[in-house]
């Protein structure tokens, strides 16, 4: 290699371990995961071979959406640690060869943030209240100012009373009551989070997720969706939409960036982006905005040949025009598992959908086509997001509804299960009140059983999940034509419900999505698979593989 080429930034071809603080491990025995629990498992990641974490909210927070309303960004809530602990991690994470990405909430704060305090101390029209969306209502004030309607379930605003004690204006949430929206036409509010932006980035934090990337800024005068039949989720499809992906946003995060490359080496976004169009989802990461983008296109497609492949052309396509990477990932926090997922009969993700209402699951069948996709997200080049416990194969777990907490279910009345199942926290041993997670229960309650997905129950068996992604990791690490941003060569599959393809120099891929075995099609040797046991020269039923090729193959 030429000593003067610049290598690729990490963040290019990073896979970036998801941590849900709370769920991961538990270092004070409270049963909530923490900074020391934390800490105490970077041993963990670092042998699974992730390259960088993200870490979940972490900022003060009265907790009713898990942290998603922060009531202040320059502190760590007291259950988690410190700022002192959080730098002493982000150092420890550091020698071990791990960035650190943490969770930043610009769309709105929580309904305790000192402003959202003083805005209902204050007169309408006051510069307090212009740091938010208060509004006076319809029809005399009795109704709310439009027809804008909560992600979470319900109106997406709420009236509070004025200085006599009588009803007063309303204000805007797009999720929780307790979440109201901030103002981005406000300079108070650019200049506040650039600041809390330096705050992090000079205590060493690598970069940022940013939640809600493409609802910062509203549409002047908060127009009426009108949403058809009511529908409150089929508007994120409609052209010029009054809060979702408005052209202005993205003179927000130029900002930003030129905030991040100030820094040497220079930090890194990614946006959590819910768009369908590839096209629109590239624009957040032209050269001189955000850097990354989470690919949600590929993680909501159907498990099916043609649906991945369509999504993966897409996406790359989508990015490369660019100059951006492409990012993949099959879970998170905000969804269910793939193990849950996959097991069903339709594996797409159904939005405003959950529960019973979409089948029957099948865990069996959705662990061996997670193991398969996981071998293909690996395959493909960019940066790829693991949720914590897929490397284990956990599936949803069945939450009571006595012990729920997602804001989801209790907003909807019970109606939409919300999201607590994928986040029910680790299992680390068999056994223990916790099942390792910590020394004295857990926050979210544990199935019986769970132990036997337990990290120690897995390390060392070569058949188990855990096992098969520290081998992938390794050999994305080792192989040079994994990773990076190379390009993805189709090649002539045995039939249509197979996958198969290239990438320089001398790597295949081939996935079956089918019921029964298929041939390999490639000429080369077989390094990964992710069913152990398949016959030579298949690829077994719901399964992939991993080849070294001699000569390479494409058409």
């Amino acid at each position: 290699m030429d000593d003067d080429v610049t290598p690729a930034p990490w963040w290019r071809d990073a896979v970036i371990y998801q941590l849900y603080l709370q769920s991961f491990a538990d270092g004070n025995a409270d049963g909530i995961g923490d900074i020391a629990g934390l800490r105490s498992r970077i041993g963990y990641l670092s042998d699974l071979g992730v390259d960088a974490v993200w870490i979940t909210p972490w900022f003060r927070s009265p907790l009713r959406d898990a942290g998603y309303d922060v009531s202040d960004y320059r502190a760590i809530h007291p259950r988690y640690g410190s700022v002192d602990e959080g730098r002493e991690l982000i150092d420890e994470c550091h020698a071990a060869g791990i960035k650190v990405i943490l969770d930043i909430v610009p769309n709105h704060t929580s309904s305790d943030h000192p402003w959202f305090v003083d805005a209902l101390h204050s007169p309408p029209g006051s510069a307090e209240r212009a740091r938010y969306h208060f509004r006076a209502g319809r029809e005399g004030g009795q109704l709310p100012p439009n027809d804008w309607l909560s992600v979470f379930g319900g109106p997406a605003w709420t009236r509070v009373d004025d200085a006599s004690g009588h009803p007063g204006e309303w204000y805007l949430h797009l999720f929780d009551a307790s979440q109201p929206d901030l103002n981005w036409d406000s300079g108070d509010v650019r200049s506040e989070f650039e600041d809390i932006l330096r705050f992090w980035f000079d205590l060493g934090v690598d970069g940022f997720r940013i939640d809600v990337a493409t609802a910062l800024v509203k549409a002047p005068g908060l127009p009426d969706l009108g949403y058809p039949d009511g529908a409150f989720l089929a508007d994120l499809t409609l052209a010029d939409h009054p809060h979702r992906d408005r052209d202005e946003v993205h003179d927000i995060y130029r900002s930003w960036r030129k905030l991040a490359d100030s820094y040497d080496p220079p930090r890194m976004f990614a946006a959590e982006a819910w768009l369908d169009d590839p096209d629109r989802l590239s624009r957040y990461v032209r050269p001189d905005e955000l850097h990354t983008t989470l690919n949600l296109h590929y993680l909501k497609s159907a498990w099916t040949a043609d649906g991945m492949r369509r999504a993966i052309d897409a996406s790359i396509t989508a990015t490369s025009a660019v100059g951006a990477p492409t990012t993949w990932a099959l879970s998170n926090h905000d969804v269910e598992r793939v193990v849950t997922r996959y097991g069903r009969a339709d594996t797409r993700r159904r939005p405003g959908v959950s529960g019973p209402e979409l089948g029957l699951v099948d865990e069996a069948l959705g662990r061996r086509r997670a193991r398969a996709a996981a071998l293909l997200t690996l395959a493909l080049p960019g940066s790829v997001y693991l949720y914590q416990g897929d490397e284990l194969g956990l599936a949803d777990a069945h939450v009571p509804e006595h012990a729920r907490q997602d804001p989801i279910w209790i907003r909807s009345g019970g109606r939409r299960w919300g999201r607590d199942g994928a986040r029910v926290p680790l299992p680390w041993t068999p056994e223990g009140s916790s099942f390792g997670f910590g020394d004295d229960g857990a926050w979210l309650p544990q199935p019986s059983g769970w132990g036997t997905h337990a990290v120690s129950a897995q390390a060392g068996d070569d058949s188990s999940f855990l096992e098969l992604y520290r081998r992938a990791l390794r050999l994305r690490r080792s192989h040079p034509a994994l990773g990076g941003t190379g390009e993805v060569h189709w090649c002539e599959a045995p039939r249509d419900d197979v996958l198969v393809f290239t990438r320089d120099p001398g790597f295949g891929c081939v996935v079956n999505f089918g019921s029964t075995p298929a041939p390999i099609a490639l000429d080369g040797r077989v390094v990964l698979s992710s069913d152990d046991g398949a016959a030579e020269g298949e690829v077994p039923a719901h399964g992939a593989v991993w080849l070294d090729l001699h000569p390479r193959s494409r058409v």
